[in-house]
This record gives structure tokens, C-alpha cells and sequence, in this order.
């Protein structure tokens, strides 16, 4: 199951149709999600910048009855049933202390790891540490940062964009030796190129202790700052339109 592609700005994002939930059946209005790139340039842990950054309560859609929360409400691993119906997922949807927001984004992220896709359980998770950064929860965004790191390292070999961002999300959640030997390792992988340069960059920022937001545009020159048109070129399933020409460079 792919994680979704941000939904398009605009008009769009008023869009919905009647979706039956492919878990318990209800029905019920959801968003239509149409992805388009963004005019900022990403963070480094490629959160988009605006105006997809605010668009994050359209990613997922989320059935009002049984809790299940994922991009496309009507599909569903045969396995689903049984890991909503268990007790951990449950207790999760009925934790106070969770933003509701962020609540959808770790519900999903638990279906994720329990059916196996613990990449995909990472990337989840790191948006509901977007969502703790937006509401300045600082210590639930370095929590659901590491727990993100953890399935990324947990699941199968990392491809070099997962690696880049697991350092970023090391380097924001402050454990600073981790991030260091991490960001050493790539270093000596031999990658050239753009990633080089962000790498080069979270190197830097690790040094000095400095665990704030920063963008891609930091690192590379011109055009990160404002992906071309074409960019906007989708195909169903993250890692395309608004986050694809970036990764493409992590693929050079």
C-alpha cells in the first residue's frame, strides 16, 4: 500500500466523492486528492513546501466509523480487519493525548508496520511528526522521528533518499552521535552529486548542534528553490509529483 501523494492547492482540494470504506463498508464523504509540486523549495526530510506543505488533513482519508485511515479508504489489506479490530490499534485511536491529526497519520502508519511495509510505516510516521512540528509539540516530533528511524532501519535495505532522511530525522531529534556516525558512513559511500551536497550539509548542521528546519535550497544551488512545470507529472502513490523530481536527484 503506497503512502498518498499531497493533495493539489487550489480549488481541488474541495473536491469529494461518496467512498465505502473497504474495512467495515461505511460509507462516507472523503477528499479527492490531485497532486501538483510545490512552490517552496522541501525541507530536507522532503516535507514539501507551500502550498502543498498545508495541505497535510487532505493526504489521508479516514472512515468516521471503524477508524481505519489510509489515501485510498476503499482499498484494504486483507489483514486490515484484524489489526484495527486488536487492542494497540484501539488504544491508539482513543489516546487524548495525540493531535487528532497526527492520531490518523500513526493509525495508518500502525496498519502499515502490522501488514509489513515498514518503509512505508517510516514515511507515515515522520508526517505525524510534521503535524507536532506545525503545533509545537517538539518532544512528540523527536519521538515519532526516531520511532521513524527505527522502522526505516527495521525494514528491508535503505535505498539513499531513506538514508538522508533517516540522518535528518536523527539530526532533528538531537541525538548527535547517531546522526554523526550516520552522516560519517554515507560520507564514505562514495555518492556524488546532489546528494553529496545534502549530505555534506546535514554533516555541518550535526556539528553544530543545530537541530532546526532547513531546506533543500540550503544545500543545492538553483533550481531546488522552484521545481519546472513538469515536474507536476504524477503517478498514483508518494514519491511522485510534488516529492518526485526530488527524488529523482537521491537516484542519480
Amino acid at each position: 500500500m503506497a503512502l498518498p501523494p499531497p493533495s493539489q492547492a487550489g480549488t481541488r482540494q474541495n473536491q469529494s466523492s461518496l467512498v465505502k470504506c473497504g474495512v467495515c463498508g461505511t460509507e462516507s464523504r472523503q477528499p479527492v486528492f490531485r497532486a501538483q509540486p510545490p512552490e517552496q523549495a522541501p525541507d530536507l526530510d522532503l516535507r514539501p513546501g507551500e502550498p502543498v506543505r498545508g495541505t497535510m488533513r487532505r493526504w489521508l482519508q479516514e472512515c468516521p466509523n471503524c477508524g481505519y485511515a489510509a489515501p485510498d479508504l476503499a482499498q484494504a489489506h486483507p489483514a486490515v480487519p484484524m489489526v484495527i479490530a486488536a487492542a494497540p490499534f484501539r488504544a491508539l485511536r482513543a489516546d487524548g493525548g495525540t493531535p487528532p491529526l497526527a492520531r490518523r497519520f500513526l493509525s495508518w502508519a500502525h496498519v502499515l508496520e502490522e501488514t509489513g511495509a515498514l518503509h512505508a510505516a517510516a514515511e507515515a510516521t515522520l508526517h505525524a511528526a510534521w503535524v507536532a512540528d506545525d503545533l509545537g509539540h517538539d518532544e512528540l516530533a523527536r519521538q515519532w522521528r526516531l520511532d521513524a528511524v527505527a522502522l526505516w532501519r527495521g525494514g528491508p535495505p535503505m535505498e539513499t533518499e531513506q538514508k538522508v532522511r533517516s540522518l535528518d530525522a536523527l539530526r532533528r531529534a538531537g541525538v548527535w552521535d547517531d546522526a554523526a556516525a550516520t552522516a560519517a558512513a554515507m560520507a564514505e559511500e562514495g555518492i556524488t552529486g546532489p546528494v553529496a551536497q545534502v549530505i555534506a550539509l546535514e554533516a555541518r548542521l550535526i556539528a553544530g548542534f543545530d537541530a532546526g528546519r532547513h531546506t533543500v535550497a540550503s544545500a543545492l544551488p538553483p533550481p531546488a528553490r522552484r521545481p519546472h512545470v513538469t515536474h507536476g507529472k504524477t503517478r498514483r502513490g508518494l514519491g511522485d509529483g510534488a516529492f518526485g523530481w526530488l527524488r529523482r536527484l537521491f537516484r542519480r
